[in-house]
């Protein structure tokens, strides 16, 4: 999967997220990834964070974080 795709759907989950109550954004998040992601999607988002993390959103980073 194009680097740009996994952005863009790990973006839209954070989306979806910070409309939901609660401060445990970025724990969602992972969970999310962890339930949903194939481990190779999960392994290449975690990999594009160390290298390009500008792009995603601060609880995606946080949640990167957490998968580590």
């Amino acid at each position: 999967m194009q680097p740009d795709k996994l952005i863009y759907m790990a973006n839209q989950i954070a989306t979806f997220f910070k409309s939901q109550p609660g401060d445990d954004g970025a724990e969602r998040i992972a969970s999310h990834l962890r339930d949903f992601w194939d481990p190779s999607m999960r392994a290449r988002l975690c990999e594009l964070a160390k290298h390009d993390s500008a792009a995603l959103d601060v609880n995606v980073r946080k949640a990167v974080e957490l998968l580590d």
